[in-house]
């Protein structure tokens, strides 16, 4: 029967049903028309694979098994599918219990009961149960939202998976900018400590002023000043990759040998349609599916204002050692005793509380359909950002080849005619500081080239797609959780593989009725 009337109110469903808010996206990029910008659809999957550098794929592979970022968020999913077996079991009879009992009694002997004996034995077996039918889909609500929060907790991983990614690759790229800083800043200590050892031989032949030897040794220690600055920034930022990567600071290096050239971008950024942002960056999905579950909670609170319809039972057994009774009776049809039936209840008085409850939800529900539309916004400006510095950054470096040569140019001509004594040292000086800043911002706009990819593919919301088809945390993981507590199968890979929204589940044709999940 009760089966019967969750069928028949299978069709009510309380609240309002979840609609996508518009989304304000643009038809097309604005640097869409540069020669170094693709707009073909891309997946992005293993975008760090455009730079060639088996270093970065090894250090990112690393990172994808070992950080703990990750894993935490790996296991908020377990939290959240288990959350959802939560709401799958409240459509169930709620209220449930089985007990038994046997105790020895005394009657007082002041009542006149006309038994062989006031004291006795008695012995009682017996069920109960209440069932809160979901005659407004109240409950069914519950799951929609459990539903939808499982799978915002799939897409935060996602999103968590996105930045591990862009982050491995930019501290990595930033190694590499810094090892070659420091490279350049040697190259011109050994120039800078030729031209001081001129300048010093010139001055005890006669031909100099103790200014030259000064002014060469001030730029000289100037230069040898930025590299233990290089070295501090280089170490931290190793630190920071070890940490990405799972392992104590100190222990990066042995995976850095190879290649120490800053990774090359290819000449074209892929970047799809602005639409494609919807699909893909996982942020925005878990933007909306947020918003999907609060949609629910609307209808979750508003049921409260119907009159709840529960059906309870009870069945029992009871004997006692009275009048020639005996315990053992307790499993005779005689002893049993049963009751079943409906009640109904409504909180009518309720003061303004559960219409104040749904306007609260239904102030949140609009809260996130303008974070989502906010977001969707913010993501189109940086992918924006991403594309026009990765344009600007490679035009610069053009420039700034062009630069250095001219200063390597300006600077052996002012060596050669200051030995001729046509030009004073400071001549030569300046040369030396304009070579060494000229290489050290072209090594930097060289390394600003693959950030812009990056924060560019990051901004795509690429990367996440590697997890697609593995578990979300590591076997030793679930291991470990399966010997400390009862998990079922809610630790089976395909029960933890999110469906998504609007795609019935397989157990279900898309109904929101399903088996308990013991």
């Amino acid at each position: 029967m009760a089966l019967g009337l969750s069928a028949l109110a299978g069709a009510c469903m309380i609240g309002p049903d979840y609609r996508p808010p518009p989304a304000p996206v643009a038809k097309v990029w604005m640097e869409g028309g540069e020669a170094s910008v693709d707009t073909a659809r891309q997946e992005y999957r293993d975008w760090w694979s455009v730079f060639n550098d088996p270093v970065l794929l090894r250090l990112i592979d690393i990172a994808y098994r070992q950080n703990l970022t990750l894993m935490t968020a790996g296991v908020r999913v377990l939290e959240a599918r288990a959350q959802l077996g939560v709401a799958i079991g409240e459509f169930f009879p709620q209220q449930q219990s089985v007990g038994a009992s046997v105790s020895y009694n005394r009657l007082p002997i002041s009542v006149p009961y006309h038994l062989l004996s006031n004291t006795y034995w008695s012995d009682s077996f017996g069920a109960q149960a209440g069932w809160e039918l979901d005659v407004w889909g109240k409950l069914r609500r519950g799951i929609e939202t459990a539903d939808d929060s499982f799978l915002a907790s799939v897409a935060d991983y996602d999103d968590v998976l996105v930045t591990l990614t862009g982050d491995v690759a930019s501290d990595y790229v930033q190694i590499r900018t810094i090892e070659k800083q420091i490279m350049i800043a040697r190259d011109n200590v050994v120039r800078q400590r030729d031209a001081y050892k001129i300048a010093l031989a010139k001055y005890r032949g006669g031909a100099a002023t103790k200014r030259d030897v000064y002014q060469s040794e001030n730029v000289l220690d100037t230069t040898q000043a930025s590299i233990p600055q290089f070295d501090l920034q280089l170490q931290q930022t190793k630190n920071a990759v070890s940490v990405l990567l799972g392992m104590p600071p100190g222990t990066l290096d042995q995976y850095l040998a190879g290649n120490s050239e800053i990774p090359s971008a290819p000449d074209k950024v892929a970047v799809g349609i602005p639409a494609d942002l919807l699909l893909r960056r996982p942020d925005l999905r878990k933007a909306e599916l947020q918003a999907a579950a609060q949609c629910a909670q609307i209808g979750f609170v508003k049921a409260d204002l119907l009159p709840a319809f529960n059906l309870t039972g009870s069945i029992s057994t009871v004997a006692a050692t009275i009048s020639g009774g005996t315990l053992a009776s307790v499993f005779t049809g005689s002893s049993l005793a049963w009751n079943v039936g409906p009640n109904v209840q409504w909180n009518i008085l309720n003061y303004g509380q559960i219409t104040n409850n749904v306007r609260v939800q239904d102030a949140k529900f609009q809260e996130l359909q303008i974070t989502y539309q906010n977001q969707v916004l913010t993501a189109q400006q940086e992918v924006e950002n991403g594309i026009i510095a990765f344009v600007d950054s490679r035009l610069a470096v053009d420039f700034l080849k062009k630069s250095v040569i001219a200063a390597e140019g300006a600077l052996d001509i002012a060596m050669i005619q200051y030995n001729q004594g046509i030009l004073d040292f400071t001549t030569v000086l300046t040369a030396e500081q304009n070579l060494y800043q000229a290489q050290n911002s072209l090594a930097i706009e060289m390394g600003d080239v693959p950030q812009a990819l990056i924060a560019t593919y990051r901004a795509l919301g690429g990367g996440w797609q590697i997890r697609e088809g593995n578990d979300f945390v590591p076997r030793e993981v679930r291991a470990t959780m399966a010997n400390r507590t009862n998990w079922g199968t809610l630790l089976s890979p395909e029960l933890l593989q999110p469906r998504a929204p609007g795609v019935p589940s397989p157990k279900d044709e898309g109904s929101l009725i399903r088996p308990p999940e013991w």
